[in-house]
């Protein structure tokens, strides 16, 4: 039996990372990694039902699956769920033991395109884009709160963000979110404001961002969560 095995699947040549099939890497092991390729590729069917005009009710169901498939990667987990730290990058979590295989995959750099993805940004054809849609309204602040970012000269800059608000940078452009119905957006430059309706920027107003020319000093969306 063990030789008709060895020639029907020619387990010595299998060609994994270390060239051997370690113990923990085959059935009843979570694989972190494959858990964040399913977490983009529901993010994008997500999205893409946003994008065709899809009932709210179906965007709502894709953000709950989204978010099921989130709260069972590493950092969701307990250390005594995780077997180790929950936020160091390991590969595997066998059945019977805790997380093996420590070191820098594929996950972490899926993880932070699905961050940003969260955070509903977007560019196309050079145009940058914002949306809350994926993002759940707990995340956003229950008491007011001090933003603390480095702008693009370097300096250390602080923002008063009130309750309801989500702050981030992009390109070391402050943005922050603020829960309504109506999506717009307000520019500020040099002390003036601008406001503009949706969530799309012109690609000029896109390549002075992603150039950090300091023209943008602050960005102020409002966004509608699904979730």
């Amino acid at each position: 039996m063990l030789e008709i095995f060895e020639q029907v699947f020619d387990h010595a040549a299998f060609t994994g990372r270390s060239g051997t099939f370690f113990g923990y890497e085959g059935l009843g092991c979570i694989y972190w990694h494959m858990v964040s390729k399913l977490l983009l590729a529901v993010q994008e069917v997500f999205y893409g039902a946003v994008r065709a005009g899809e009932p709210e009710e179906i965007l709502q169901e894709l953000a709950r699956r989204y978010y099921d498939v989130r709260a069972g990667l590493g950092q969701n987990k307990t250390p005594r769920e995780y077997g180790a730290v929950p936020t160091e990058p390991y590969s595997h979590t066998p059945a019977h033991a805790g997380a093996r295989q420590p070191g820098l995959t594929g996950q972490v750099k899926e993880d932070i395109i699905a961050r940003w993805g969260e955070l509903g940004i977007s560019v196309d054809d050079g145009a940058l884009s914002f949306s809350g849609a994926l993002l759940r309204r707990e995340e956003f602040l229950q008491s007011e709160e001090t933003f603390r970012y480095v702008d693009v000269s370097g300096s250390e800059r602080h923002i008063a963000l009130p309750p309801g608000t989500l702050a981030f940078t992009f390109c070391q452009v402050p943005v922050i979110y603020h829960l309504g119905e109506n999506a717009h957006m307000v520019l500020t430059r040099a002390g003036a404001s601008e406001r503009i309706d949706g969530l799309r920027l012109d690609p000029e107003t896109s390549a002075s961002i992603f150039g950090r020319m300091g023209r943008i000093t602050r960005l102020d969306a409002t966004v509608r969560p699904q979730c």
